[in-house]
């Protein structure tokens, strides 16, 4: 999945600890296998390749993440849309690499959650039109978080934080006190602008420190806005608290898309979710809830 994975557990016998730490990374390395875009033999990649000429099968679980991620879309309004990837593989972050105006502009043709043709009934997956992509990398994580806390609960574990990238799923609380997140400043190393103390809740944080270069007097992120192709530049990070980690990450890319005001009103119109926002001037943002709910003050 591109990131380091992190699981912190309280168990009183170690076996059972290493046990269930073992079928967490099994669960993640099964998970990077199906669903990474790098790969050229995972499942998503064959989908990439195949689906613009016919109707690609499908495994139960790419399909239903793919029909979720068909919800978020139609909920944000297409800021959450994973057809962006038809844009997105055009930027080389590490060879700071970005397309050209027209070859951007060919690209968006591609871009739209309704190039999407699930069948439900024979469980297949199809592109509308040639030079659609997908990428689930603001959505997998999320998944694989959900999956590992569910194995970890079947372990007989009841107090855990499991972490991909940003992504974490809390289990429980740290027997008596609530887990600290801390959300770092997306501009200063080392530094965080607030601790957020949580139980039984799946946050998100995306930033545009984690994969970005600089270039014409910009920064291009990871993050991109499906409807121009470009990286949004009025915020440096946004971190969601949710029920689910699918749900946390979704949130954040919709978040980071629409921008402050919108984008927290989104939030605070969803259940269970809050949001805490650095704008593109530092300025620290949050959604009322994480006010009213002292389980979830930022510090």
């Amino acid at each position: 999945m591109g990131t380091a994975i992190r699981v912190e557990l309280w168990a009183e016998v170690p076996e059972q600890a290493a046990a269930a730490i073992d079928a967490v990374m099994a669960e993640m390395r099964r998970i990077d296998a199906a669903m990474s875009p790098f790969k050229p033999d995972s499942e998503l990649s064959r989908v990439n390749r195949d689906a613009a000429q016919r109707p690609v099968p499908v495994s139960r679980e790419l399909f239903d993440l793919l029909a979720r991620s068909i919800e978020f879309s139609r909920l944000s309004d297409g800021a959450f849309d994973v057809t962006f990837a038809s844009v997105g593989a055009l930027y080389d972050y590490r060879r700071g690499i970005r397309p050209s105006e027209q070859a951007l502009a060919a690209a968006r043709e591609a871009v739209g959650y309704r190039h999407l043709i699930l069948d439900a009934q024979a469980g297949t997956v199809r592109f509308a039109r040639p030079g659609v992509r997908i990428d689930l990398g603001g959505f997998a994580k999320g998944h694989a978080v959900d999956n590992a806390a569910a194995i970890l609960q079947r372990h007989g574990i009841a107090h855990a934080i499991v972490s991909a990238g940003g992504d974490s799923r809390i289990v429980g609380d740290r027997r008596g006190r609530p887990w600290t997140i801390g959300v770092r400043d997306p501009r200063r190393a080392g530094e965080i602008v607030a601790v957020l103390p949580l139980q039984d809740v799946a946050v998100s944080t995306s930033g545009d420190y984690e994969r970005y270069f600089e270039a014409a007097g910009r920064r291009f992120h990871h993050v991109i806005d499906p409807r121009t192709g470009k990286s949004p530049d009025h915020i440096r990070s946004v971190t969601v608290i949710a029920d689910d980690g699918l749900t946390a990450e979704a949130l954040a890319k919709c978040v980071f898309v629409m921008g402050v005001q919108k984008g927290l009103q989104f939030v605070a119109s969803q259940p269970g979710a809050d949001a805490v926002v650095v704008d593109a001037d530092g300025a620290l943002s949050y959604t009322t809830g994480l006010s009213d709910d002292g389980r979830r003050q930022p510090l």
